[in-house]
């Protein structure tokens, strides 16, 4: 039910850019990379945030995305639409960046494009006036070096990624795997520092919970000794806290103990709760609400004919069992 509610809303959105009441000249639009995460519901906050500034100049965040972030195709035709309609400017966080690069740059459109969230390759960075979010490398060196503190003789982990083509998660793989060995650009982890990466590893979730779970699951019944560490570069098995409880089950003993480490990146309550419950040990978090706020409001900026920076981070947050209540008060 939730996932048909989701993918009409979408389909009304759409709907909405047809109608004569859309102030297209007015509108900023912010597309993610599905309605079916709670972190993007978090970068709604901060777009319906900003409204309440930008409605008293006419101008309004629109927010939309596709139903589900596995739905690649879909959000490109978001994009494409968005295009075709016109919007005074578009805020992109990309699912597959090549692929938005794509219909970007086929269409050409006058429309100010920028990425929020997420970023397209370096390559293309000239399709996009400024990228707004969290700096990924970054965000992946801090929780290599908490994984790194909590395991200083390192061990045998295991990533778990969302999508392969999403330029945010990647950065914050290369930032992990360079913090765990000490040196730039390791494709994957093979002793350095103590630390290997199984062979069956990355985990390639594709932002699905239930799938990301279920991975992990399988990963550590085949690897009942094998394994010492997950680092997550996106909070998606704990999503489902559920389903994440029987994950981690069998091993809380060793986690309690330090003899298993979960690090993860984000910090949404389902997050907040496993931690306060010991069943990770660290999260290092994004700011999603603000990326959302400073997102549409950077898109008005640019609406204006102001110049803006070309990368604006808003910062990240460390929790862990000892700060818990009081890490994300900012």
């Amino acid at each position: 039910m939730k996932k048909r509610w989701m993918c009409l809303a979408a389909i009304g959105s759409l709907a909405m850019l047809a109608s004569a009441a859309f102030a297209a000249d007015k509108t900023l639009a912010l597309v993610v990379k599905g309605l079916d995460n709670p972190f993007f519901d978090l970068m709604h906050q901060g777009c319906e945030r900003a409204n309440k500034e930008l409605s008293k100049q006419g101008f309004n965040c629109y927010y939309t995305g596709p139903a589900t972030a596995a739905d690649e195709s879909a959000q490109v035709q978001i994009i494409d639409d968005l295009l075709t309609k016109g919007v005074a400017s578009i805020a992109i966080s990309p699912a597959n960046a090549p692929a938005v690069a794509e219909v970007l740059r086929r269409r050409n459109s006058p429309i100010p494009i920028i990425t929020a969230d997420a970023d397209l390759l370096p390559k293309d960075a000239s399709l996009r006036k400024t990228y707004v979010g969290t700096d990924n490398y970054e965000m992946g060196v801090k929780l290599g070096e908490q994984l790194k503190a909590l395991m200083p003789k390192g061990g045998n982990v295991c990533l778990v990624m969302g999508n392969p083509a999403a330029n945010n998660i990647n950065q914050r793989a290369q930032g992990a795997r360079d913090a765990l060995s000490g040196k730039k650009g390791v494709a994957k982890l093979a002793g350095e520092n103590g630390w290997h990466e199984l062979s069956a590893c990355p985990l390639y979730s594709n932002d699905d919970a239930a799938k990301a779970n279920q991975m992990m699951q399988d990963t550590l019944t085949a690897n009942p000794t094998g394994l010492d560490a997950f680092l997550l570069a996106g909070g998606w098995p704990l999503f489902a806290p559920q389903a994440y409880a029987q994950v981690v089950a069998p091993i809380m003993d060793r986690i309690k103990s330090g003899k298993f480490v979960i690090v993860s990146a984000d910090t949404l309550g389902p997050e907040l709760q496993a931690l306060r419950d010991h069943k990770v040990n660290v999260l290092v978090g994004q700011r999603p609400e603000e990326i959302g706020y400073k997102a549409a409001m950077v898109m008005h900026e640019i609406a204006q004919g102001k110049t803006v920076p070309p990368v604006i981070h808003t910062g990240l947050d460390v929790c862990t069992w000892q700060n818990v209540d009081t890490c994300l008060k900012h």
